[in-house]
């Protein structure tokens, strides 16, 4: 979404300081997600870091996450845990929630839900039981 004067999502909704914001109030939401939880570590703070670094990269933002960790890799990475449907439609769900509490406007907001929904679908690997 970069074109001329158009600013990135990353600019657009207010940098580094609203991805993190964004970012901890969407793990607070994943704690108290049944479906979630079991997928996450115990103690959030070191993925809340990550994910902080991956967003910001992903939406226009500096390219913090290959800086300090490489290649996303995503798809990779999230291969040694069953990420099915519910779990996918568990994670834009809390993601969605932390966009609204923090009122990301318009265009940001389906721009950011479009692309979080592509990539959450690209990371599905297992079926549900």
């Amino acid at each position: 979404m970069k074109q001329n004067n158009i600013k990135t999502v990353y600019s657009g909704i207010g940098g580094y300081e609203k991805m993190e914001q964004i970012v901890e109030t969407f793990y607070g939401y994943v704690k108290e997600n049944p479906v979630l939880i079991p997928l996450f570590p115990d103690d959030l703070t070191e993925t809340a870091h990550k994910q902080k670094l991956f967003l910001t990269q992903f939406f226009g933002g500096p390219r913090l996450y290959e800086e300090e960790r490489g290649h996303p890799m995503l798809r990779r990475r999230h291969l040694p845990f069953p990420i099915t449907p519910s779990a996918r439609d568990a994670w834009l769900a809390c993601m969605n929630l932390a966009l609204v509490e923090h009122e990301v406007e318009e265009p940001y907001y389906t721009e950011m839900m479009e692309r979080m929904t592509l990539t959450a679908n690209h990371m599905m690997n297992t079926p549900e039981s």
